[in-house]
C-alpha cells in the first residue's frame, strides 16, 4: 500500500510468481504489518512460499504506525511492542516448532501444523526503531530490520540493544541487523535531498521517528521537517563510484545486511539501471 492506496499486490502473492522463475534468490518481504493478519494465517501462508521456494524465504514483521493501522485499517492500536512479542511467539512457533501453545494478553492459540508437515524455521526479523524493540529481535526474533533510521544510531544503539536482548535469552550471538539505505544515484545533492524528503515524507512527524531523530543527534526543526545533516545521514547519494565506496563503508562499520531502495530524482528507470549495476557487484 502506498498513501493509503492499494497500488500492487502483497510481497507475497508476487514471490509466487517468481520463486520458480528465479530460484537463485533469497526472498524476503521487509515488514509485513502484524496488525491486519492473525499469526496463524501467516503461517499458513509462509509454508505455502516455502513449498515454492523451500529455504529461500525471509519474512520480516513490525507493527507499523498508529496513522496507518488506526485511521486506516481501523484497528486499536495498544500497546504495540507488547502485541509484536505474542505475535512473533505464536508465529515463529509454529514456523520453527511445527506446534504453538500460547495465551497472552492479545493472542490466546492451540495449534500444530498438520500431520506430514514439517516445520520451515522461516526466519523472521522484526522491525525495530527504539531501544527496546531492538531488545526484542535480539531476544526472540531472526533479526532486526530498520527503516529511514541514521546508521550511527543502529551501530551505538541498536545493535547493543539487541546483544543486550540476545544474551538476556542466552544466544550466543545475536541476529543480524538489516539496515534500510535510500539510495539516490544523483552527483545533485540538492536534488538528491529533496527528492529523499519527497519520498519520504511523513517520518519527521511521527512522534516515534522524532524522538529518535533527536536521539541520534538530529531533531527536526520546529516545523517537523529534516535537516540537511539528517537527510545526508540518512540517505546515500553521488556518483555511482562515492555509492559503492560509501555501501561498502556500512559494512565495514558493521552493518551486517544493507535493504536498499531506490531514491528517484528524475529518471526512474535510468536511475534504476544505475543503482542495479552498483549493485549487482558481487563484493557488495
Amino acid at each position: 500500500m502506498v498513501d493509503g492506496r492499494w497500488r500492487v499486490p502483497r510481497s507475497r502473492d508476487g514471490f509466487c510468481c517468481s520463486c520458480r522463475d528465479h530460484r537463485a534468490y533469497r526472498l524476503g518481504t521487509s515488514i509485513t504489518p502484524a496488525y491486519p493478519i492473525h499469526p496463524i494465517t501467516l503461517a499458513s501462508q509462509v509454508l505455502a512460499l516455502e513449498g515454492l521456494a523451500p529455504g529461500r524465504i525471509r519474512l520480516g514483521i513490525g507493527t507499523s504506525h498508529r496513522p496507518i493501522i488506526e485511521d486506516r485499517f481501523g484497528i486499536p492500536m495498544v500497546r504495540p511492542l507488547a502485541y509484536l512479542r505474542e505475535y512473533l511467539t505464536v508465529l515463529r512457533g509454529l514456523l520453527w516448532e511445527g506446534a504453538s501453545e500460547f495465551s497472552g494478553d492479545f493472542f490466546k492459540v492451540t495449534m500444530e501444523l498438520p500431520a506430514g508437515i514439517a516445520p520451515t524455521k522461516t526466519p523472521v526479523p522484526i522491525s525495530a526503531l527504539r531501544t527496546n524493540a531492538f531488545e526484542l529481535a535480539g531476544e526472540l526474533s531472526d533479526g532486526a530490520i530498520t527503516w529511514v533510521t541514521p546508521i550511527h544510531y543502529i551501530l551505538n544503539t541498536g545493535i547493543p540493544a539487541m546483544e543486550r536482548g540476545a544474551e538476556k535469552a542466552g544466544r550466543s550471538q545475536r541476529p543480524p541487523v538489516i539496515a534500510h539505505v535510500p539510495v539516490a544515484v544523483s552527483a545533485d545533492r540538492e536534488a538528491a535531498r529533496q527528492a529523499f524528503r519527497n519520498q519520504f515524507p511523513m517520518y519527521s512527524k511521527l512522534p516515534f521517528y522524532a524522538a529518535m531523530f533527536s536521539d541520534a543527534g538530529f531533531p527536526v526543526t520546529s516545523r517537523g521537517e529534516m535537516t540537511d545533516e539528517l537527510v545526508d545521514e540518512l540517505a546515500v547519494s553521488g556518483s555511482e563510484a562515492e555509492i559503492r565506496e560509501r555501501l561498502l563503508k556500512l559494512h565495514d562499520l558493521g552493518i551486517d545486511e544493507l535493504l536498499i531502495s531506490q531514491v528517484i530524482v528524475h529518471d526512474a528507470a535510468e536511475e534504476l539501471e544505475q543503482l542495479s549495476a552498483i549493485l549487482a557487484n558481487r563484493i557488495l
